[in-house]
């Protein structure tokens, strides 16, 4: 029998969404499921979600099971083949929103803050700790387990667990499966979503979209470019940051314009504030989702708690055709986190890149890339920098490494003096209390 641990199985409607996946894949139907969380209320609203959702579309055919807290977090994870992991360390309510007010007070605005900038090095600090638990956790009860990551910052987590520990894992993003189809959709060329093929490749949240073609074989670039261009120049709309990508470097990328706004010094800037209209960006994007996410919850919740029919329809996210795949010995290819390793020719061997993968009974391989067009090597080289330096500072608590971190962030660096930065990081440090223990 397969084992499916899930960590942070409180995050209820992503847990229901990728298992139940797993409950309407065939050769995953009548797995052990483990539950896992330190939140009691959330562990036990997510187990009798997912034993409904069991219920009504896999006949009882899964054996759900919680697991509450560190003392059970050994026996959630003992002989499991797969570990989910979906944790947000800290939550909104503190951590979320130290991230986004104190960089405020220096003239510092975010967006998201999950994956890059200062509130992505503070995330990735902060989670790395819990991560390297669960690791030695893993090398013993589960050794041979494969560990699939949606945790932010992908590329420093999924960095940090493929370097420093023996874990294998693989870190997962689904704006790699939607990036052509919501592309296309959005330029109005649907009827090439058929039968398209297309290569992407780069790091995380910013891998580019590097050829397509429609089913004949047709670049479909020139016209993409055409329209793309047209669009940012006669309306407003919330893509425009990629769109500006393809007009100053050629190329789309993967991850949302909302995402992409803060990873760079050109469009969140205080000298020029009418960019922020002029390109649609929103700040402080993040905590507005995560109070109406936590405002949609309860209403779910409450519906399902009181009779409510839970059902589901398998999506397009990558776990559960990962698992199916290495079960079943039937080939898949994905979009994957994997550490470099030669892929691509002219990023460091051992940054964390996003690239072509494929899946098959003998597990995960990344497949070789190249090298990038070197405009687009270099704006991911600019990422890779702060990623490597807060690795840095994770395996080392050397606080200087946080400060570098941040002084290498392109749009911190943009934004803020060396003096700020440095006031900043510190006044962080401490907000943060114990999850910064040691630095």
């Amino acid at each position: 029998m397969t084992k499916i641990t899930f960590m942070g199985a409180g995050s209820t409607i992503f847990a229901k969404n990728v298992l139940g996946d797993c409950m309407c894949t065939e050769s995953l139907r009548e797995s052990e499921i483990a539950l896992y969380d330190i939140d009691a209320d959330r562990l036990r609203e997510s187990y009798t979600l997912l034993s409904r959702l069991n219920e009504n579309v896999n006949q009882n055919r899964a054996q759900i099971k919680p697991y509450l807290g560190v003392p059970n977090r050994k026996e959630a994870l003992r002989g499991a083949n797969f570990v989910v992991n979906a944790i947000q360390v800290g939550g909104y309510d503190p951590c979320t929103i130290t991230d986004f007010e104190i960089p405020k007070k220096y003239g510092l605005h975010q967006t998201i803050a999950d994956t890059l900038g200062i509130g992505g090095i503070m995330r990735g600090l902060r989670t790395i700790p819990v991560l390297a638990d669960f690791a030695r956790d893993m090398e013993e009860v589960c050794p041979d387990a494969w560990f699939l990551n949606y945790t932010n910052p992908m590329a420093i987590l999924t960095g940090y667990l493929n370097r420093y520990t023996s874990v294998k894992t693989i870190g997962l993003c689904h704006s790699v499966q939607i990036c052509t189809e919501n592309l296309l959709k959005s330029l109005g060329m649907d009827d090439f979503l058929e039968g398209r093929r297309e290569l992407i490749a780069g790091i995380n949240h910013m891998a580019w979209l590097l050829s397509i073609q429609d089913k004949n074989g047709k670049d479909l670039y020139p016209e993409i470019r055409r329209r793309a261009l047209a669009m940012n120049d006669t309306s407003r709309h919330n893509d425009m940051v990629r769109f500006e990508y393809i007009r100053y470097l050629g190329y789309y990328c993967t991850e949302s314009s909302e995402h992409n706004a803060e990873y760079n010094p050109f469009f969140i800037k205080s000298r020029y504030p009418e960019m922020i209209d002029q390109y649609q960006i929103p700040l402080d994007e993040y905590p507005r989702r995560c109070i109406k996410q936590i405002d949609g919850w309860e209403k779910e919740r409450d519906r399902v708690l009181d009779g409510g029919n839970v059902t589901h329809t398998r999506s397009k996210e990558y776990a559960s055709h990962i698992m199916d795949a290495i079960v079943t010995n039937t080939p898949y290819k994905i979009g994957g986190n994997v550490i470099n390793r030669g892929c691509i020719t002219n990023l460091p061997y051992d940054a964390c890149v996003e690239v072509p993968c494929l899946v098959d009974g003998d597990g995960i391989r990344p497949c070789h890339v190249g090298k990038l067009p070197v405009q687009l090597a270099a704006m991911n080289q600019t990422n890779i920098n702060v990623q490597e330096l807060t690795l840095a500072a994770a395996v080392t608590k050397d606080r200087s490494y946080i400060y570098q971190a941040a002084m290498m962030d392109p749009h911190t660096a943009a934004e803020l003096n060396l003096t700020d930065i440095k006031k900043m990081c510190d006044e962080l440090i401490e907000a943060h209390g114990p999850y910064m223990q040691g630095y």
